[in-house]
């Protein structure tokens, strides 16, 4: 039995991509800080197919002490994807930006993504079908004002994936790695980063995409070959592209 590990499973892009894959025909373990949430979505995904096995693992993956107990909690599982969702953002000037905050967002956003990537790779990276997506962001590629520390760890997170793609095929890796470049999407996401109780979307941002359309987008990305799948944040049209950074490899050569 092989499963689908989702992070940031209890609402937005991580909750609709568990029902997405569930509807695959996906086991799945979802992981969230928010227990009662992620209750909420083993029953949504059970009415889908009872069939299905669905496990819950509640985590604050801000710490990133967490990421090792997660993963360590899953070894008797056979995981067939990966996919870190988990993040936050946040809205403001470096010089007033609270650092309380922007350490957690570190925390999770980079340290946990590369732990449990990282542990995921060096387990299944010769196991065939098996793929790690990295839910980066349209900011992860564009610097986006007053938002300067969270489009950094974004960039790290587009980066870091791929990187790991280029790595992973030199090496003939059977596992794809993959990132996922959202634009503005109707989450959680814009409440979380500009610290306040409500956002509503229409009539407020221009242009969004639906976290359900989000989640078609991932099954897109899951499905090609290839490595990044990025939402133009001019057209809003979602792309599937071959890496975007240049990639040097490593002469070993000696003289």
């Amino acid at each position: 039995m092989k499963y689908t590990v989702i992070t940031g499973a209890s609402s937005g892009i991580g909750y609709e991509t568990a029902l997405a894959f569930a509807a695959r025909g996906k086991n799945l373990i979802i992981v969230a800080r928010r227990n009662e949430k992620l209750e909420e979505l083993k029953s949504k995904i059970t009415q889908i197919n009872k069939d299905l096995d669905v496990i819950i693992r509640a985590a604050d993956l801000s710490d990133s002490k967490n990421a090792y107990k997660l993963y360590e909690s899953l070894r008797e599982y056979q995981i067939e994807t990966w996919i870190n969702n988990a993040g936050f953002g946040n809205f403001a000037s470096v010089g007033k930006q609270n650092l309380n905050k922007i350490e957690a967002m570190l925390h999770l956003n980079i340290e946990t993504l590369t732990i449990l990537s990282s542990l995921f790779v060096g387990d299944y990276s010769n196991v065939e079908g098996t793929q790690l997506i990295n839910v980066s962001s349209g900011g992860g590629y564009t610097i986006v004002a007053d938002a300067i520390t969270y489009c950094a760890t974004k960039f790290y997170v587009s980066a870091f994936t791929e990187g790991l793609a280029q790595e992973l095929s030199l090496q003939g890796a059977k596992m794809k790695a993959k990132v996922l470049a959202p634009a503005a999407t109707e989450t959680e996401f814009a409440k979380r980063s500009l610290d306040i109780e409500e956002f509503k979307y229409n009539g407020v941002v221009p242009k969004f995409h639906t976290s359900k359309e989000m989640a078609g987008f991932m099954l897109d990305l899951y499905d090609s070959e290839k490595v990044v799948g990025i939402v133009d944040g001019y057209t809003y049209q979602f792309e599937l592209k071959d890496p975007i950074f240049n990639f040097a490899v490593r002469s070993t050569n000696q003289e």
